[in-house]
């Protein structure tokens, strides 16, 4: 029999994901937290836009408020939620788990824990997700990234079901190329290491990602931001593992780890016009993930001893603009830059 599964946090990449299950014929839920985007899926399905062409689908999906209302239990969920929701939403899904299903943390940040804290070891497995996609009106997703050009990691935490790795990486197989890890927790910082370098930097000009690489000394934030992540991470004990599609030789290219994985990030994922999520939180009036990303990794080189004066500067620009004391712009890459210079100091 097809595995029930649910997809927690029905945004643009979770619907993407969801669009591309259902239309392989499997048994898929969607749950879903903006009430207009599930009534509009409900009245006229859901369309994604993306590169592969147009998919239609019309998918079984609740309000979060209705998830009380289950009667069936899940055997596999993927949560897609905003890193800072986790905790929450792990509680909110766990009644409707199966004993023996699995609740995958297909998301930004070192969240793998905190789901394992709500549901166990045994019923957590870890994602690395590479995929870009948009979503302005209810009912439409615009994927930047096609099904050929998304990419996931995936596996068990140290006591985690690693036997049930390979029957969810045969789900997310329909959604992108899946790699299968032992490491999950490093992979996990490796993305928040690209993630670094990015998300929140690029939004702080308020530009699309390809844009952004063309401000002048805007790739010196990215390399000097993504390098002090490594360094924490390294003092963590997370080794430094090859993710989207790089491999060990990657590793040793005398440019540098962050500078490989920048390269082939931008020649491999990034479209143009494609803005990264953080900036569409801002345009919505949102919270960012910024604590999640950059923030953990200033958090934890304080724990560790190790300056991070980059991803600093990213948190402090980030929450003057979510408070409203600063608006995204190009120009605010010289302050980013100011905090590079103070790093080599």
């Amino acid at each position: 029999m097809s595995p029930r599964i649910a997809i927690l946090g029905a945004g643009a990449n979770g619907a993407s994901l969801g669009a591309d299950l259902i239309a392989a014929g499997l048994d898929v839920t969607l749950i879903e937290q903006w009430p207009a985007h599930v009534e509009a899926m409900r009245a006229d399905g859901l369309r994604v836009v993306s590169p592969d062409g147009d998919l239609h689908v019309r998918p079984h999906v609740l309000h979060l408020c209705e998830v009380a209302e289950l009667r069936r239990p899940f055997d596999v969920v993927l949560m897609l939620m905003k890193a800072y929701d986790t905790p929450w939403a792990a509680r909110l899904i766990e009644p409707y788990l199966a004993g023996t299903g699995i609740l995958v943390g297909v998301q930004n940040g070192m969240t793998a824990p905190e789901i394992a804290d709500v549901v166990g070891d045994e019923r957590t497995l870890g994602c690395v997700i590479e995929c870009s996609a948009t979503m302005t009106e209810p009912g439409v997703i615009h994927r930047h990234t096609g099904v050929s050009r998304s990419w996931f990691a995936l596996g068990a935490l140290r006591d985690g079901p690693v036997e049930r790795v390979e029957e969810v990486r045969r789900i997310l197989a329909h959604a992108g190329t899946v790699a299968v890890t032992t490491k999950i927790a490093a992979a996990k910082w490796m993305k928040l290491v690209s993630n670094c370098t990015l998300l929140v930097p690029s939004a702080l000009l308020g530009l699309p990602m390809l844009d952004a690489l063309h401000v002048p000394g805007f790739r010196r934030v990215m390399v000097a931001a993504g390098e002090e992540a490594l360094a924490v991470g390294e003092a963590l004990g997370h080794e430094t593992l090859p993710i989207f599609g790089l491999d060990e030789d990657d590793l040793r290219d005398p440019r540098g780890v962050v500078e490989v994985m920048t390269d082939r990030l931008f020649s491999g994922f990034v479209v143009p016009g494609a803005t990264t999520t953080v900036l569409q939180d801002w345009t919505k009036g949102r919270h960012s993930e910024v604590d999640d990303l950059n923030g953990e990794v200033v958090t934890h080189g304080v724990l560790c001893g190790i300056p991070t004066p980059v991803n600093a500067a990213v948190v402090r620009l980030a929450l003057d603009v979510e408070q409203g004391r600063r608006m995204p712009a190009p120009e605010l890459v010289d302050e980013m830059l100011a905090a590079v210079d103070q790093g080599v100091r």
